[in-house]
């Protein structure tokens, strides 16, 4: 398992080391010892969650207010999705930046955000799967999103898929506003966070 910073700083992707024969394959998709040893702290798991998608299912960007926020690892079992992280925390010097991976079955990797950050994902095959740990449970009342069609994140979606959007999806403000509306999580919030899971 190899891992690298993304251009998002406390965003990760991790190359897993698929093991096969004549009777399949076998994966490691999470590792805690080597997650630990990039971020400085392990992931504390809240919750497990499944997605199936249709092709051109678009999902996100979402995050969730810090403290506590919502770290994600997050793994494509069965087919492929665009993923894509986003620095939605007001202060970074990255604010604004994303960074799309490729999760495909056939390949295999996976990509972890911490907490603050903003998850989308585009699923480019019928019936794509999306499996993702989180470090706090579902909490509506905490949890936000800006719109993945925001021209000035300029996300970078194939233009040979059609998009569908849930409802909410379809009405999330843009970044602009979402940091004007206040619901952005703060920097400060999130390196206090970091060194709270440090200690």
């Amino acid at each position: 398992m190899e891992i690298r910073e993304l251009a998002v700083p406390d965003g990760y992707v991790l190359d897993l080391v698929p093991h096969g024969d004549d009777r399949g394959r076998f994966t490691e998709w999470y590792r805690a010892d080597v997650l630990a040893s990039a971020t400085g702290w392990a992931l504390p798991l809240a919750q497990a969650n499944h997605s199936v998608s249709a092709r051109g299912v678009l999902r996100g960007v979402h995050f969730a207010l810090v403290p506590p926020g919502q770290a994600k690892y997050v793994y494509c079992p069965a087919g492929r999705v665009l993923d894509v992280v986003v620095d939605v925390r007001v202060g970074s010097p990255t604010f604004g930046v994303s960074e799309a991976v490729l999760l495909d079955s056939a390949q295999p990797r996976a990509v972890f955000l911490a907490e603050g950050l903003g998850h989308a994902f585009l699923a480019l095959e019928e019936g794509s799967s999306v499996t993702y740990l989180v470090s706090s449970g579902y909490s509506p009342g905490r949890e936000f999103g800006v719109s993945p069609l925001d021209p000035e994140l300029d996300l970078p979606w194939p233009a040979d898929v059609e998009v569908r959007l849930s409802d909410k999806d379809r009405a999330a403000p843009t970044l602009a506003q979402a940091r004007e509306q206040g619901i952005l999580p703060t920097m400060e919030q999130c390196a206090a966070r970091y060194a709270e899971l440090r200690g």
